[in-house]
């Protein structure tokens, strides 16, 4: 397995990400197709070519691309045809950079298989995988809001091969209270990327509510009637048994990235490194 980083992680200029992942002797970083320093769906595909030629020379691979587009996801049918084409367009451009990963969050895939939502999230994602095998892309769900059983099932339901999964380890154990090493061999032959991230579950939640919160902006707002729900801590540091997690991961052959994603923290550089020193000594790397 190799060790990536999210570059707006380090919450600066891509330019300087990369060269401060460089610095850390990673194999690879994921950025965002939207975020306060970068437009992928606006940029000129010079912008792009410089980008990637500069991954080039710090010796960076593109592990994959956030397309995460913010709000309900794919659960809002009104929404779902402009989302289909930011997606379309998003893929297109992903080709630059010589990945064949986008990760998103999709909103969260109803319990209920025989819902209407459900069928609607469905068939979005049939036509993304229709998008991404155009593209040469595959899109990989993040876990969280949904079980694994869940999240297999859909998969199953959409039966597409271009539509994968995003592991990441601490939505599951912080929202979910679910063991990470259990959920891989759930999950076993639909992980394509993950994110190496660390929890700790607090008190019991409903998901969907946390992810509603999320998507309309008043998580806060929830923390503040329920408690605090979960935290996100330093790898290591959390529930998560990273020995069992990352065992699980080689019995299914997962042979990918594990990208660091640290959201917290007033030290962005210190806490990196850190996550990255923690998989380096996991790794014996």
């Amino acid at each position: 397995m190799k060790i990536g980083v999210i570059v707006e992680m380090f919450r600066c200029p891509l330019e300087e990400g990369f060269r401060k992942a460089a610095a850390l002797g990673v194999s690879g970083i994921q950025i965002y197709a939207l975020s306060k320093y970068f437009d992928m769906l606006n940029e000129p595909d010079a912008r792009l070519k410089e980008l990637k030629t500069l991954a080039d020379a710090h010796g960076l691979e593109f592990a994959a691309v956030c397309a995460d587009l913010g709000g309900h996801g794919f659960t809002d049918p009104a929404g779902n045809p402009a989302r289909l084409e930011k997606t379309r367009r998003i893929m297109e451009r992903t080709r630059f950079f010589g990945t064949g990963v986008l990760t998103t969050h999709i909103g969260v895939v109803p319990t209920d298989r025989n819902s209407k939502i459900y069928s609607e999230v469905v068939e979005a994602m049939r036509e993304v995988g229709r998008l991404g095998a155009a593209n040469g892309i595959t899109l990989a769900i993040e876990t969280g809001p949904e079980t694994p059983e869940v999240l297999k099932n859909f998969l199953i339901d959409v039966g597409s091969p271009a539509i994968a999964v995003n592991m990441d380890p601490a939505n599951l154990e912080m929202v979910l209270n679910c063991n990470s090493a259990e959920a891989v061999k759930t999950l076993a032959g639909h992980i394509v990327h993950t994110h190496a991230k660390d929890g700790i579950h607090l008190r019991p939640c409903d998901p969907k509510e946390v992810y509603d919160a999320f998507a309309e902006g008043g998580f806060d707002a929830l923390v503040e009637r329920t408690g605090e729900l979960f935290r996100e801590v330093r790898l290591g540091q959390g529930q998560i048994d990273w020995d069992a997690y990352l065992q699980a991961l080689r019995d299914t052959g997962f042979d990918g990235f594990l990208t660091v994603e640290r959201e917290v923290g007033d030290d962005p550089d210190a806490e990196i490194a850190a996550a990255v020193q923690f998989l380096r000594g996991k790794l014996n790397l």
